[in-house]
């Protein structure tokens, strides 16, 4: 063979390994993604994804987890064609890996397959298709009961369906402080619950919004109740037992994070389950009938959640 036939060989092998090398790792990836997502950077986002396509395993949990991220960057944007072309390559994508494996396996399947039902609900609604969503989200969450992703599910679907609805019971098979939950305590009242966990920054910072609160509105009926749950580890990720862990809650954090006496702390994994508690702190306001007038992952301030319950005390 001669040199000459044997040169484009060569060069289509060499261009082959520096498109690879120049393409992102899955990881980088799925961080750009997340950051464009967060910052809103929609046609960035796309862009990036696209050229990656080329030299990517396209049918891997980690390319799967990039994508659900520009789906769910498209949802904050409101670009719902392109929301729900990627969530369901996010979610169709998913299903097939989860012929060969469960979704608990892999973190990345996880997380595209939760993104992926999340943004597809939220599409359906915002084109004018709730009760297609509901039904899905329902579909799903009886799908994946008892997984990783139950509690993402069931938190979309109250966001869809939860207010204007009875306040669901509590469980309290233990509790934090020396108050227990007394249902009757809450007969008549104006009731805020404040999901939190013990690692939760943000939490943290929601905690003197609800002292502020307190203070202000609980001679006119607002009772505030912080359930929390119980996460296998205490301080800086080291594994506890339960009652370890629930030692930490009474002892040492309590100590540098105290909790309020007038608020009653019921500790149980099925309250975060039932009430889709993904995100912490999570928020509900339930009106003096016991119906739920607000569901809020995340973070409120006090002016917003201030003006509501004063329209609720009336």
């Amino acid at each position: 063979m001669s040199h000459g036939s044997r040169m484009p060989a060569a060069i289509a092998v060499l261009t082959a390994f520096f498109a690879l090398t120049a393409a992102p790792l899955p990881d980088e990836l799925i961080q750009t993604m997340r950051k464009h997502a967060w910052a809103h950077k929609n046609d960035e986002a796309t862009a990036a994804l696209e050229s990656a396509r080329k030299t990517s395993d396209t049918s891997s949990p980690k390319w799967l987890a990039a994508v659900s991220w520009l789906a769910r960057g498209s949802s904050f944007v409101k670009n719902w064609d392109r929301a729900e072309k990627y969530g369901t390559e996010a979610y169709e994508g998913s299903l097939a890996l989860l012929n060969a494996r469960s979704v608990d396996e892999n973190r990345n399947i996880e997380t595209a397959l939760g993104a992926g039902i999340e943004v597809l609900a939220h599409t359906y609604d915002a084109l004018g298709r709730r009760s297609e969503a509901v039904v899905f989200l329902q579909e799903q969450r009886n799908k994946y009961a008892g997984t990783s992703v139950e509690t993402r599910i069931q938190k979309n679907l109250l966001l869809l369906s939860l207010e204007g609805k009875s306040m669901p019971a509590l469980d309290a098979p233990e509790h934090v402080g020396s108050a227990t939950l007394d249902p009757a305590s809450l007969q008549g009242k104006v009731a805020l619950f404040y999901f939190w966990a013990h690692w939760c920054g943000d939490c943290i910072e929601q905690k003197p919004v609800l002292e502020s609160l307190h203070r202000k509105y609980a001679d006119r009926g607002l009772v505030i109740v912080g359930p929390t749950r119980l996460y296998g580890y205490v301080k800086r990720g080291r594994k506890a037992a339960p009652a370890e862990e629930l030692g930490y809650l009474r002892g040492s954090f309590n100590d540098q994070h105290p909790l309020p006496a007038w608020m009653t702390t019921p500790v149980s994994t099925k309250n975060f389950v039932k009430f889709g508690v993904s995100t912490t702190p999570t928020l509900v306001l339930v009106d003096r009938s016991g119906v739920v007038r607000l569901y809020h992952p995340g973070q409120l301030p006090y002016e917003e959640l201030a003006s509501r319950i004063e329209s609720l005390l009336g």
